[in-house]
């Protein structure tokens, strides 16, 4: 008994934490700490009943954000509180890395002290951008009571998928550039010595017509984009569309989801659980919306593809372990059940493959109700570039849905329209090539994605 009564003590202490509330004209603010996450709450001075529980992305090993954000954008999260809905995220135990399997628990245990502290909410809206954009469709999926609706903005959804991407990218890197390199892909034991290597190839390969030709080919194979400048259009100049691919593929593959994220992921999967035996990459090419750019750059540089693709067939392929594969499937792939209305947001021209998006229709169609769900795209580069307007709108959108049981007007035309009636500070973006935010117009537009290279199913 005295055990018992030990433990439930202990996990009321880790639960209340140490939780403070600052009054504030418009809203009161609550931070504290539930088992080690850190977590924020702002509830409106008059409150609409409903909550807005916000997902984060991935930060890396060491990245400090320096607090904890409610929305992907400032003025998205003070229109929320405007309009009278409370907002919380909790910062995730540890706050860097693959946080699949503790960012949702860390999550569900701060709407637990919501409802105990604060009040039950009449309804929560799941919102997430990036990885966040993945973990608030998995957290309706499991816990559908509790959830209202889900905003996914930008999300690599299928989370495994993208990590398997990481893999081919990165595999190309060494065997076409980097050969006789010791670049470890997977199983990383010195993840410093791995990404330097990585760096110093992309760096090389950047000075001659045939390194370019050989990243576009790694680069492809990911289908990272040649376009991440948000204020510029698509250069019509492949040196200079191979040159932003590269940047992007430095910035992902190696400085975020490189040697050093493979050693956070496999230490929380038990093992490795990307692989890429079976691969052909000469399919996976011709399913990749840069396979133009590849074939004019090879052209350019008087190269054989044919002779590279060959080399990428002949080279040692990588396994992955049974029991992080598993972990991988429970934790970072949704079942696409839509319990609830979904709602997605994805640039044309984003890293994290807006493919993501018609692979989960696609699910959708197969496992859930595809009324719930409808996607949206907005015509640039980078991701989560999107500005406070398009992200209201599509919000506004979402909570139309859950009032009234139906969609409202989703064609381009009308959203562009809404969201261009909102100020000048609420239509910028982050342009991820200089990390500044720019003046960006209402970009909504029809599209069709390519399909997902390495979809879990």
């Amino acid at each position: 008994m005295k055990s018992v009564i030990a433990t439930a003590l202990l996990t009321a202490a880790l639960i209340s934490g140490s939780a403070t509330a600052a009054a504030a004209e418009d809203y009161r603010t609550y931070t504290g700490s539930i088992d080690g996450a850190a977590y924020l709450v702002k509830v409106p001075t008059r409150w609409n009943g409903d909550l807005v529980l916000y997902s984060h992305g991935y930060f890396p090993l060491g990245y400090d954000p320096g607090r904890i954000a409610l929305a992907n954008r400032p003025e998205t999260e003070g229109w929320l509180l405007e309009q009278g809905y409370a907002l919380a995220a909790s910062d995730y135990k540890g706050r860097t890395g693959a946080a699949y399997e503790q960012g949702p628990r860390d999550q569900q245990a701060l709407l637990d002290w919501f409802g105990k502290n604060v009040r039950q909410p009449k309804r929560t809206v799941a919102l997430g951008s990036s990885m966040g954009g993945a973990l608030s469709i998995m957290l309706a999926e499991k816990s559908p009571r509790r959830f209202a609706g889900v905003a996914s903005l930008c999300g690599p959804i299928d989370l495994n998928s993208a990590w398997n991407g990481i893999l081919d990218v990165s595999f190309a890197l060494k065997t076409l550039l980097a050969p006789d390199k010791n670049i470890e892909l997977v199983r990383v034991t010195n993840p410093q010595q791995s990404a330097e290597l990585l760096q110093a190839a992309i760096t090389q390969a950047l000075t001659t017509p045939e390194g370019r030709a050989r990243l576009a080919l790694a680069g492809a194979l990911g289908n990272v984009p040649g376009w991440v400048t948000a204020d510029k259009p698509r250069s019509a100049d492949v040196a200079e569309q191979i040159r932003q691919q590269a940047f992007q593929i430095s910035l992902i593959h190696v400085n975020t989801f490189g040697p050093f994220a493979r050693v956070d992921l496999e230490q929380r999967a038990g093992g490795n659980p990307s692989w890429n035996t079976g691969i052909d990459y000469a399919r996976q090419l011709a399913r990749s919306g840069e396979r133009e750019l590849v074939r004019e750059a090879y052209r350019a540089a008087g190269m054989d593809l044919h002779a590279d693709l060959a080399a990428l067939a002949a080279a040692p392929r990588v396994g992955a372990d049974p029991a992080a594969a598993d972990w991988m499937s429970r934790f970072a792939v949704p079942s696409a059940t839509t319990p609830t209305p979904v709602l997605t947001l994805h640039n044309v021209a984003d890293s994290a493959e807006p493919g993501n998006e018609r692979w989960y229709a696609q699910q959708v169609r197969r496992s859930g109700e595809p009324n719930r769900l409808r996607q949206l795209y907005a015509d640039r580069p980078g991701h989560c570039s999107f500005s406070s307007a398009e992200e209201i709108v599509v919000l506004e959108a979402l909570f139309d849905r859950i009032d009234t049981g139906r969609w409202p007007h989703l064609d381009p035309r009308h959203l562009n329209a809404a969201a261009g009636k909102f100020g000048a500070d609420h239509h910028k973006v982050t342009d991820v090539a200089t990390f500044r935010d720019v003046p960006a117009a209402p970009g909504f537009v029809r599209f069709t994605p390519d399909p997902l290279m390495r979809p879990s199913r």
